[in-house]
């Protein structure tokens, strides 16, 4: 009987580990389904990033003003999402989520939840569509 329990207990544990919660998802918008942090608030890449990389091309002033959507330091990567390197704007070394191999980013000019104004940015910022 212990050892069934146990075994159920396990079952549940590797379940939930399986089931764990995305670090965004999508949402409906303006420009169409798009992908939000827990908060709402829209998640950007850059075309200076290299598909897959394991460090991002934002640096210095370009990290003030695109703030790395971070992964906690127990993060691990699943499916599509990765996590890259970055170091923010105080000089410190963190991870940072990458969906399908790509950088997240938010724009310091969206102010709250659902704003896009990032997109575009110099022609090398871009929102995060569903079917990118």
């Amino acid at each position: 009987m212990k050892r069934l329990i146990l075994g159920f207990v396990a079952a549940a544990a590797m379940a939930t580990a399986a089931w764990a919660a995305e670090p965004a998802m999508w949402a409906d918008s303006g420009l169409g389904k798009i992908l939000v942090d827990s908060k709402g608030m829209t998640l950007y890449t850059f075309d200076k990033d290299t598909k897959g990389a394991t460090k991002s091309a934002c640096t210095d002033k370009c990290i003030v003003n695109w703030p790395p959507f971070t992964a906690a330091a127990d993060a691990k990567a699943e499916g599509e999402w990765t996590i890259v390197d970055v170091t923010d704007k105080d000089g410190k070394a963190v991870k940072m989520w990458a969906y399908e191999g790509w950088p997240l980013y938010y724009w310091i000019k969206d102010t709250k939840p659902g704003d896009t104004t990032g997109d575009m940015v110099g022609k090398v910022w871009h929102v995060v569509k569903q079917g990118m």
